[in-house]
């Protein structure tokens, strides 16, 4: 008898990041947004993901996804915590209820608990690994460290090396912190050195706690709701400074585009290279709109995303609703369009709208030019990284209208086009 799920009714595309040890970490990084958020699951000692709601949950997901491929998306907290085995019992769920479907792993991780036993694992099934990993040495121990203190270098390194070992493809995921992003070469060529073909680069951004902060026992604030009102709120110490963050994509890109296009990806470049070339950025912070990346926690309660883990995003649970329905319910729609919606006048009028359509609703707390609330944080790094790299994505689009190869701007030479962008 077959084992094929029967797609959902209400069957809707979207990615779902799967959190299956919760906010539990073995490391303590300083900047992490959701450590905290032990402070919902306060009778919990521990957070994991009984095997009834990971059964529950895979057969619904794979219903609820219209697609011939679904993807299953690992993160944490740390998602290695839940050990090898609750792996090895997922994939066999996969296999029991997605007959018919190709089926993909994606894991984040810290890296530390990786050994031989998890990478020959991880090679078979063919996971693809993100790598949480700073810079070099001193830049990672910054606020990488584990409850004692120590950094977590050596042990990610020692993952690296593992999963080359195995076979385990893998990338990079770097944070960029107030400090780091004034070290973008530097970063970016340990990196390279250190064989990372594919890299994401994330802007650590969190603002003080406030009174919604307060009342739910969490030290960083809550997202804004809708637009935010009045003066930008504080910042953590930690937070990027918006120029110094263009600046840093601005400084990886230099050293990028001289050798590099076609051999390592970066995901904001290859996004913006997507949004000149008239296609909506794939990479929801930049895109059109969202909605459509929820997460779901140990306990089988789905939010309306990763960043928005509180408890009025909360939009069912998995144990209890259609997953499908839970996706496409009304309001998580109103959600994603307030990503367009909520834009304020500067964004409506900027060139470059088609490249970052406002940024991600969690850093729309500024205020704009004329005094509207709800401008995005980072907005002045925004339009320094696209004025920068503005002749070299006209060429690289054109090249690709040719149908050519965006690394052809290497070997033609990109000074004799790259002016200064008006």
């Amino acid at each position: 008898m077959s084992n094929t799920v029967p797609l959902s009714p209400h069957a809707t595309p979207a990615h779902i990041l799967v959190k299956p040890a919760g906010p539990d970490c073995n490391l303590r990084c300083g900047y992490c947004f959701y450590l905290e958020k032990h402070a919902l699951f306060k009778n919990e000692k521990t957070c994991r993901m009984p095997d009834i709601v990971l059964d529950n949950y895979t057969r619904s997901y794979i219903a609820s996804q219209p697609t011939h491929e679904v993807e299953f998306a690992w993160q944490g907290g740390e998602p290695t915590l839940m050990g090898v085995d609750f792996f090895r019992r997922a994939v066999e769920l996969q296999k029991k209820y997605g007959e018919g479907r190709i089926i993909t792993n994606s894991l984040q991780t810290n890296g530390t608990l990786l050994n031989d036993e998890w990478c020959e694992f991880l090679a078979k099934e063919k996971f693809l690994i993100g790598l949480s990993i700073d810079g070099p040495e001193e830049i990672h121990n910054r606020y990488r460290v584990n409850a004692e203190g120590r950094g977590s270098f050596d042990q990610v390194m020692r993952a690296a090396a593992s999963m080359k070992k195995h076979g385990v493809e893998f990338n990079s995921l770097t944070c960029i912190t107030r400090e780091s992003a004034y070290e973008g070469k530097r970063i970016y060529r340990f990196l390279r050195e250190a064989g990372f073909r594919f890299m994401q680069f994330i802007p650590i951004v969190e603002r003080m706690p406030d009174e919604a902060a307060d009342q739910l026992g969490l030290k960083l604030a809550t997202p804004p709701e809708g637009a935010a009102t009045g003066d930008s709120p504080a910042v953590m110490p930690f937070t990027v400074e918006p120029l110094a963050f263009g600046q840093f994509l601005c400084d990886v890109f230099d050293e990028w585009i001289k050798r590099d296009v076609g051999r390592t990806f970066v995901n904001h470049f290859d996004v913006t290279l997507a949004a000149w070339t008239g296609m909506n950025p794939p990479l929801c912070v930049y895109s059109k709109t969202c909605g459509s990346a929820l997460a779901v926690e140990h306990d089988g309660n789905v939010y309306a995303c990763d960043h928005f883990v509180y408890p009025q995003y909360l939009r069912g649970n998995v144990m209890q609703e259609d997953l499908g329905r839970i996706i496409s319910n009304m309001r998580q729609r109103a959600f994603g369009m307030q990503k367009t919606l909520g834009l304020t006048d500067d964004c409506r009028q900027c060139r470059h709208l088609r490249a970052c359509n406002g940024g991600c609703l969690k850093h729309r707390f500024a205020t704009s030019s004329t005094g509207q609330p709800g401008q995005n944080y980072l907005c002045a790094g925004y339009q320094r990284f696209f004025n920068h790299v503005a002749p070299y994505m006209e060429k690289m689009a054109d090249l690709l209208r040719q149908r050519r190869p965006p690394a052809d701007i290497m070997r033609e030479g990109a000074s004799h086009f790259c002016g200064e962008y008006r």
